[in-house]
């Protein structure tokens, strides 16, 4: 089952709105189009998703209050000083690559786990409570659309294990407590910037990402290492639709079938706001190929993973604050971790072995 990937030029569009269906043979009809999407391209358009306006209203509207604020309000928030990695994050605190810091900054909310949770009690990284700015209606829009968006994921989920010949709920009993974050994105209108690559080319650690964006940027590399430009597109009826995207532990679980295409966002002069959702599964989750995919022999090169310990020891290894941990022996890479940029086409060019970004190179 080997992947089946050619030079796309644009982004397969799916109406999911089956996914609902009490017919079985129609919510397959929409996974064997994910499915496809998947092997062949590892990037999709969703439209029939049934997440309100209203509430994408409510979710723009809290980004433009919690990124007005002043600097001193938001650092106040500053996910350095997080226990669980949540916070507001400035421009330069993420590295991709050994380019120039990005000229961004973002807002991460995480899954809600209480105090009491037995993740939080055991330090598990990643997981913990959300502190929140007394902004009017900020927490509530927030939660609002996090909660109907992770749905969505659930119900992708499940479309994905249909495309790969498992059960509807395969994948439900791993997603209880995840390190599934959310992201607040703004890059501020800059008049001075040239059209030219943003964020450095990566995959996403999680599963999958479910990101909604108000401009263009976003693009997708294809097999003959072109990029492609994904703008935010509409259905007929209006509809914003979401890109869905595949992330590295999907491409484990599968054995390479569904890829992890790299992406990045390209420079643009006007103000742009993006929301992606990482949908992960509980950080203690192991992940290794499919019992299928073993069978047929094509799972050598992927390794088993902890969800978790990727997902962290990819922020050890991007974020400013913690590499400064690393580099001072207060925190450790886990012992499995993998360098960046090891997964889809990026793993042809990587280094194998983790290694920390310095801001002078």
């Amino acid at each position: 089952m080997n992947s089946i990937r050619h030079a796309f030029t644009e982004l397969p569009t799916i109406d999911i709105s089956d996914l609902t269906s009490d017919d079985l043979a129609k919510r397959q009809a929409v996974a064997d189009a994910i499915g496809k999407s998947s092997r062949e391209v590892g990037f999709f358009y969703v439209t029939g998703h049934g997440i309100s306006p209203e509430l994408i209203a409510g979710i723009r509207a809290a980004a433009k209050q919690v990124f007005a604020m002043s600097m001193e309000e938001k650092m106040a928030y500053y996910i350095g000083h997080s226990k669980s990695h949540k916070g507001y994050v400035p421009e330069g605190e993420e590295i991709y690559g050994s380019g120039k810091p990005d000229h961004k900054e973002a807002f991460d909310i995480g899954f809600q786990a209480a105090d009491d949770h037995p993740f939080v009690v055991a330090g598990t990284p990643l997981i913990g409570t959300n502190e929140w700015p007394a902004l009017p209606e900020f927490k509530s829009r927030i939660l609002a659309y996090y909660e109907a968006v992770f749905a969505l994921g659930h119900r992708l989920f499940d479309a994905f294990a249909l495309a790969l010949g498992l059960p509807e709920g395969y994948f439900k009993a791993m997603v209880t407590c995840p390190p599934a974050k959310l992201r607040l994105i703004h890059y501020p209108f800059d008049a001075s910037a040239e059209d030219f690559p943003g964020i450095g080319a990566h995959t996403d650690y999680e599963c999958f990402t479910l990101l909604l964006a108000d401009q263009p940027g976003l693009e997708v590399l294809n097999e003959d290492s072109v990029w492609i430009d994904a703008p935010p597109v509409k259905n007929a009826a209006g509809e914003e639709a979401f890109v869905i995207n595949i992330g590295d532990m999907l491409e484990v679980l599968s054995a390479g079938t569904f890829i992890a295409t790299a992406h990045r966002v390209r420079k643009v002069p006007q103000e742009r706001y993006s929301f992606p959702l990482f949908f992960a599964c509980d950080y203690h989750t192991l992940i290794r190929p499919l019992p299928n995919f073993l069978a047929a022999g094509e799972a050598s090169e992927y390794q088993e993973l902890s969800i978790g310990e990727h997902m962290w020891s990819q922020a050890l290894q991007t974020y400013r604050y913690l590499r400064e941990k690393v580099a001072k022996g207060e925190l450790q890479l886990p012992e499995r971790a993998r360098g960046t940029n090891t997964f889809g086409h990026l793993k042809k060019q990587a280094q194998q072995k983790p290694t920390i970004i310095h801001e002078d190179k």
